[in-house]
């Protein structure tokens, strides 16, 4: 063999070389691929809201982050209320896994455990705790494992829920006319729900419980005299304003409340450690992401109601705020009498807060301090 013909043969023989590498490489992107897609789960989920409120706006943020997190393994189809069931039967329906998983707030399913609302933050901010308080006791103080206790052990359910949505404070509501006392309440067929529906009885209303999409019919209907739902934003994008133009805030039931995103246990144990993990960390996020701005919406609905609506917004007399945490505080004396793991919670709740609410008095400087001293407010 010729020098010539030794080179010639040896290039042929890279030149085959290469292209098996090159194959075998597009084979194993291929491959590769092929298994990326084979692991791309996708979850069916439905809110407890309407799909036009900021509140549903929270769940689509929540499923945008946990696609980016995850890479695009794991997406989630969010529905809002009604589309696959009846928006308070997403947590029955959740643990049949007739849906994956879904998005409302604890305080719905007072009627399987009162305790249910304890995992609200509702109603009266839990005994002085603020959302971020709240916050602390579920992560700090053992809250959040009571609340898988609560689903899986006391109500039997195959969920797993997280902290999700800060909606509050919230507004004490919608009246067809001016309220100055307790006594106004008495005889008003007011839309309410959940365990603040049996606080607001005891106060003199006449409760009706419905879901925020029937509130505005029921209203225009004078099937009922007032309702809360939100406050701001939320408020308007539902059509208050146009039915009633006496908004008092802010509200005593729900001052902190909190929502959940819930998942079906057997879901959520499909899922890999590091999809369960985005999910996480996708709920502390929006939390926080989606509140920032929410309360900036809130701010421009306020100006809104009141500039294009002559909507009157007014403070809620200090009397209605001290008798409804009065009522509260008779109930809840009334069910950890007969209900030992509401005792249970309620008692790890108050010890959390009695350390945390006198320190965080004493450190925090009142809000209106400093929003009175550079925005006064306007004299009557």
């Amino acid at each position: 063999m010729t020098p010539h013909t030794a080179t010639a043969s040896g290039a042929r023989r890279r030149g085959g070389l290469g292209r098996a590498v090159a194959v075998a490489a597009f084979a194993g992107a291929l491959a590769c691929a092929g298994t990326a897609l084979a692991q791309t789960k996708t979850l069916k989920m439905q809110s407890t809201w309407p799909a036009s409120l900021t509140l549903q706006d929270n769940f689509k943020m929540f499923a945008e982050r946990v696609e980016k997190l995850t890479a695009g393994t794991l997406k989630i189809e969010v529905h809002a209320a009604g589309q696959i069931v009846p928006p308070f039967e997403i947590l029955d329906a959740t643990s049949k896994k007739v849906i994956d998983g879904g998005q409302g707030i604890s305080y719905y399913w007072v009627g399987k455990n009162k305790a249910a609302t304890l995992f609200s933050a509702t109603p009266a901010g839990i005994v002085g705790m603020d959302q971020m308080d709240f916050m602390g006791w579920l992560y700090e103080g053992g809250g959040w494992e009571m609340w898988q206790e609560l689903y899986q052990k006391e109500m039997k359910l195959n969920v797993i829920a997280f902290p999700l949505m800060p909606a509050s404070p919230q507004a004490l509501g919608w009246f067809k006319k001016p309220i100055q006392s307790v006594e106004d309440f008495k005889g008003l067929k007011c839309r309410q729900t959940g365990i603040v529906a049996e606080v607001y009885k005891r106060m003199g209303m006449n409760t009706v419980n419905m879901p925020g999409g029937e509130i505005v019919p029921s209203a225009e209907r004078g099937v009922i005299d007032c309702a809360e739902w939100v406050g701001g934003v939320e408020d308007l994008r539902l059509g208050l304003p146009q039915v009633w133009k006496y908004h008092y805030t802010p509200g005593p039931h729900e001052m902190s409340s909190v929502g959940e995103v819930i998942f079906n246990t057997e879901v959520w144990a499909s899922l890999t450690p590091q999809q369960q993990e985005a999910i996480r960390s996708a709920s502390s996020e929006v939390f926080v992401r989606w509140w920032i701005k929410w309360q900036k919406q809130n701010a421009d609905a306020i100006e809104e109601m009141q500039t294009k609506h002559g909507t009157q917004i007014l403070r809620t007399p200090p009397e209605i705020l001290t008798e409804f945490f009065k009522a509260w505080d008779a109930i809840a004396q009334e069910e950890m009498a007969v209900n030992p793991f509401f005792k249970k919670v309620y008692e790890s709740q108050k010890a959390y807060a009695a350390k945390v609410v006198p320190a965080k008095r004493f450190m925090f400087p009142p809000y209106s301090f400093g929003a009175n001293y550079y925005f006064p407010p306007p004299s009557r």
